[in-house]
């Protein structure tokens, strides 16, 4: 048996806005309610299997693009609607409200989405983010206990660069789930930790540690920040020539790169500094990819992470690692 335990992970992810909320919180939080009552029963009854939730997944750019919060196919459609009105003498009243709704549409574009306001900045920069992810999260979970269901829900923070923005989002998370607790009259234990995803908390990962009951190293956006590719643009416009002229022996995107597994390396060993408890793991398209699984086996993380049908790929290759480990202890003695 291998010490990498293949998952899966599900991405909680959350709409935010400059502007008034098209849906109300108390309509937000039923929806959400809802969605992960139903995931996490499911998991509770095929053994209890552990649920990890990644918050504020979505750049809030590509979020609020999304047909504007399901009303508009583009945002220009309403630049068009607005000439309408206008051309046609319509309300004043609706012509502004329209026009500061496209104003604000306008003031969510950035120019490197990617690195903008996303992750946990988001969830920083608009408290009632996490409050409502958090609730939904332990609503659900207490819901189920009460049924006799045993859930197991785990909180992850993403794009943590600094200690004290963990350090935040974890007590809003603590405080959340212990009113959520007292509320239903049940014991809630719900881990909450980091995705390290950016060099700079790799190399302070014993500073981070402290605030987390996990880590999972998300290799995809620690790829594009240590390489500083955007992975949406390079494999399509250079990745290719580079591995022809052999500048890259393989996709960095498809299998773990070895500067990008010092990082993770350096993550782990500090990271159990600050804190010896420690659980890391990796998430992203490497927790499937064979040969990353060994690296990660050497490394000594706890598990991977993959897409559902790349589990049984990676269990077989974290047994493959975890026997050639063996092989290569025997020989040595």
């Amino acid at each position: 048996s291998s010490k990498l335990r293949p998952s899966t992970m599900a991405r909680y992810s959350s709409p935010a806005s400059h502007a008034e909320p098209k849906i109300s919180p108390s309509l937000y939080l039923f929806k959400r309610l809802r969605g992960t009552r139903g995931t996490l029963k499911k998991c509770s009854m095929c053994a209890s299997l552990t649920i990890l939730y990644r918050f504020f997944s979505p750049v809030l750019f590509f979020t609020k693009m999304m047909r504007w919060k399901f009303f508009l196919e583009s945002p220009r459609a309403l630049d068009v609607e607005i000439a309408k009105l206008e051309a046609t003498g319509g309300d004043r009243e609706t012509i502004a409200q329209k026009r500061l709704l496209m104003e604000q549409i306008d003031g969510m574009s950035e120019a490197n989405p990617m690195l903008g306001l996303r992750g946990c900045r988001l969830g920083i920069v608009y408290p009632i983010l996490p409050i409502m992810q958090v609730r939904a999260i332990a609503t659900a979970c207490a819901e189920l206990k009460k049924q006799g269901l045993d859930p197991k829900p785990e909180i992850m923070i993403p794009l943590v660069s600094v200690m004290p923005e963990l350090e935040k989002l974890r007590a809003v998370a603590v405080k959340t789930i212990a009113e959520v607790a007292e509320e239903q009259g049940v014991e809630l234990d719900i881990p909450v930790g980091t995705m390290i995803e950016l060099p700079r908390a790799a190399v302070t990962a014993d500073e981070i540690a402290t605030q987390a009951d996990f880590f999972s190293f998300g290799t995809n956006d620690l790829t594009q920040t240590t390489f500083g590719f955007s992975r949406d643009d390079v494999e399509a416009e250079f990745v290719p020539q580079y591995l022809a002229e052999r500048l890259l022996p393989y996709n960095p995107f498809a299998t773990i790169d070895p500067g990008v597994a010092k990082l993770v390396k350096m993550g782990v060993e500090l990271g159990r500094t600050g804190n010896p408890e420690l659980v890391c793991g990796v998430c992203g398209e490497h927790g499937g990819d064979p040969d990353s699984i060994h690296t990660f086996n050497e490394i000594g993380l706890d598990y991977v992470s993959c897409s559902p049908y790349r589990v049984p790929l990676a269990r077989l290759a974290a047994g493959q690692a975890a026997l050639a480990a063996k092989t290569d202890t025997a020989r040595d003695k």
